[in-house]
């Protein structure tokens, strides 16, 4: 590339996002363009996009598809365990074992049926849409934008969502819910990863920097998110897990 080339290379995403507006601005605002002037600007956002940090198409496929599976397997026996308490007040769920560790104190909660019903329902509804993307993206099809924005959307509310149940558990129910603890460990990585792939697909506006730290560190800031609930867990149930065993 001549040395104009790559001077130009470290401004690219302020040049092609911003002034062509390509990436974040597709349709009216191409329609000033010839075709050569817009194939030059694909041309050039296709080698920034080369050089920059990506996510693997075939990674996020697994990802989604694994835990998404997963995280059906655990929504559905919460479900199944919430119908059987609906039916019978004196049931004891399997999963519950003792006053730490205990889905039964979580699911009658009115934490446990935030929207009118059993929050499990919402897992068992969500993700086999999550798996069958999944399979769709390994095969090597590619989705629209606006499919790759809903599910973005779809993993911010699910990512959100755990997040408040967590605080709900810990701090709030005061009792840990192991299936529910399984969908937090699948719906955050879920989460992370599809963010960064659509950041670095430029499905999602951002300003490069933005962009940029979030796809080179998404193994960094799943695993740090992880470890906070678990030393949070760990701090605020210190003087209580003795009543685990």
């Amino acid at each position: 590339m001549p040395a104009g080339g790559q001077q130009g290379a470290g401004r690219a995403d302020e040049q092609v996002d911003g002034e062509l507006g390509v990436a974040d601005q597709p349709g009216d605002e191409l329609d000033h363009l010839t075709d050569a002037e817009l194939a030059e600007a694909e041309a050039e956002l296709d080698r920034e996009r080369a050089a920059e940090p990506h996510v693997s198409g075939p990674v996020l496929g697994w990802l989604m598809v694994i835990g998404g599976a997963i995280g059906l397997f655990a929504s559905a026996i919460l479900a199944i365990e919430r119908i059987l308490l609906l039916e019978n007040s004196d049931y004891t769920p399997s999963c519950s074992f003792n006053p730490v560790v205990s889905c039964g104190q979580v699911m009658e909660s009115w934490q446990g049926e935030l929207f009118g019903f059993p929050n499990p329902f919402i897992g068992v509804a969500a993700f086999p849409v999550v798996v069958t993307l999944g399979v769709v993206a390994l095969t090597g099809a590619r989705l629209p934008r606006w499919m790759w924005l809903g599910l973005w959307g779809g993993t911010v509310f699910g990512a959100a969502f755990v997040t408040w149940l967590f605080t709900q558990s810990v701090y709030m129910i005061g009792a840990l819910c192991p299936y529910c603890m399984v969908v937090w460990l699948v719906m955050i990585p879920i989460f992370v990863y599809t963010t960064s792939y659509v950041l670095a697909e430029r499905h999602l506006p951002a300003p490069a920097g933005v962009r940029r730290a979030v796809v080179r560190n998404r193994a960094l800031i799943t695993l740090v998110w992880l470890l906070a609930i678990a030393i949070l867990i760990t701090v605020e149930f210190w003087d209580r897990w003795y009543l685990v065993f």
